[in-house]
């Protein structure tokens, strides 16, 4: 008899299963939902920082193209001079007009030439 009472008696699992089943009936797309609403909150929290920035960075960028505009309108002045200068260069060390140019800029004449006098 001692054999028999030492043996404890055993119990079937299925119980515990039936209730992890239903427990997992009650809420079947829990983790879903968990995983569905931890990316919408990355991303407001994405699209919040997304937002911030652009709100700082459209009046550098307005500020920028100001700029970019002077430096393009005296880029363009810049432009005209240096042809004006390279035309003059160029006048000034071609030989065929190199005694027009000598007649200017130290105004003498050559001996056969008149000197023209303006009088008002």
């Amino acid at each position: 008899m001692n054999a028999i009472h030492s043996i404890p008696p055993l119990k079937p699992e299925e119980p515990r299963r039936i209730a992890r089943k239903r427990k997992n009936r009650r809420h079947p797309y829990r983790t879903t939902a968990i995983q569905t609403t931890a990316k919408i909150a990355v991303n407001l929290v994405l699209l919040v920082a997304t937002g911030a920035t652009m709100v700082k960075l459209v009046p550098y960028y307005l500020s920028q193209q100001h700029q970019l505009k002077e430096i393009k309108s005296e880029v363009e002045a810049a432009e005209g001079r240096v042809e004006q200068l390279r035309t003059d260069f160029n006048r000034y060390f071609d030989p065929q007009q190199a005694k027009s140019v000598m007649q200017e800029q130290s105004h003498r004449f050559e001996p056969g030439q008149r000197p023209l006098i303006l009088v008002k």
